[in-house]
């Protein structure tokens, strides 16, 4: 079924690596929306704005409506402050001092239990919970063969010449591995354990949804009623721009630099997964970085994979569980999990949404 309102091309398209966001559009309009949206002259509250550059390996921007300009920069600093800690514990690459994050545990994995902060066990245990969710396919526990993956992306990338597929043998050795049930959570004891020494945890597919969620969710309890995060291209918002209308958010044409639709949401979570994000070149043919757990290779029934919901981990989520997913099956997925739209493109280009997403569709 196509989508009113969307507009779809085939022309590809090759995409800079550098600070590369997970595929919602933060392109004209919505910097647009984001500089421009919100309070006529002399109205309050006023809008105020910052972005980051120093959290989860993206350009994060914090918008907020606000009275006071002290009291709207002291907000924006204290959601700086809460996402540079998401980032350090979720981190699977670095250590910090003083702080035991996944790159901690995964160090451990087959060693001992380490004792992890609670924002890591939460997180685990949610992981988890998605992957049961979604059959299997956002599977935390394939860190060695994503890692396998991004060695060989990034050697074609450096080198196109010399790229290559990596061999499968050695997928294969390394999904042997990667049986979610060897992540141990110990609530009582506040630790987490990886009992085989070569599983490794991946939390890319949710790490920054799940951070974003959690931040609204304070930030909501606190009283704030008109706020937009947008940690790369996991777009959080709190009710609407000043004038009440929605916060209008471009969904990327995954053959082109235009917006294939644009959404306006007032509380709600957007989530974009596309093959065009992260990829590289073997032999004239695109390889993406959204690995099927059951071929072990990139999915292909889709080029992008959108979510609305309200809540910005599920979206997270979901934007990667359901890219491996039939369309039927996905469908039946999404139509049963209240407050959650999603759209569709598939490989040949045409569009299927959701129920209700229409209704989040608006004109540019």
């Amino acid at each position: 079924m196509r989508i009113g309102g969307c507009k779809s091309s085939q022309e590809n398209h090759t995409k800079k690596r550098s600070l590369q966001i997970k595929s919602i559009v933060i392109g004209s309009l919505f910097c647009a929306g984001l500089l421009l949206g919100g309070c006529a002259a002399n109205a309050e509250p006023q809008r105020y704005s910052t972005t980051y550059l120093d959290v989860f390996d993206t350009v994060t921007t914090v918008v907020v409506y606000d009275t006071e300009e002290q009291h709207a920069n002291d907000t924006m600093e204290r959601i700086h402050q809460q996402l540079l800690t998401y980032h350090q514990l979720y981190d699977i690459y670095n250590t910090y001092d003083g702080i035991n994050n996944l790159a901690t545990v995964n160090a451990n994995a087959g060693i001992a239990p380490v004792e992890v902060d609670d924002k890591i066990l939460d997180l685990v245990e949610y992981a988890i919970s998605m992957d049961e969710l979604t059959g299997g396919r956002m599977n935390i526990a394939m860190g060695s063969v994503l890692s396998i993956w991004q060695d060989y992306r990034d050697a074609g990338i450096d080198n196109p010449d010399a790229a290559q597929l990596p061999p499968m043998d050695e997928l294969q050795r390394a999904n042997a591995h990667a049986a979610i049930d060897n992540i141990l959570i110990d609530r009582a004891n506040g630790t987490l354990y990886i009992t085989d020494p070569e599983t490794q945890i991946d939390v890319g597919a949710i790490g920054k949804g799940y951070a974003g969620e959690q931040i609204i969710s304070d930030l909501r309890a606190e009283g704030v009623d008109q706020l937009l995060l947008a940690i790369g291209g996991n777009v959080c918002s709190i009710g609407s721009r000043a004038d009440g209308t929605g916060w209008k958010v471009g969904i990327q044409d995954p053959y082109s630099d235009a917006n294939l639709c644009v959404v306006s949401v007032s509380g709600q979570n957007v989530v974009t997964s596309g093959t065009y994000e992260r990829f590289y070149t073997v032999d004239g043919k695109n390889y993406h970085h959204i690995i099927d757990p059951g071929t072990l290779l990139p999915s292909v029934l889709y080029d992008s994979v959108s979510l609305i919901s309200s809540d910005s981990a599920l979206a997270d989520a979901l934007s990667t569980g359901l890219f491996s997913m039939p369309i039927d099956e996905g469908m039946a997925l999404v139509e049963r999990l209240p407050d959650t739209e999603a759209l569709w493109v598939l490989a040949d280009g045409t569009q299927r949404m959701s129920s209700g997403f229409t209704a989040f569709i608006v004109t540019e």
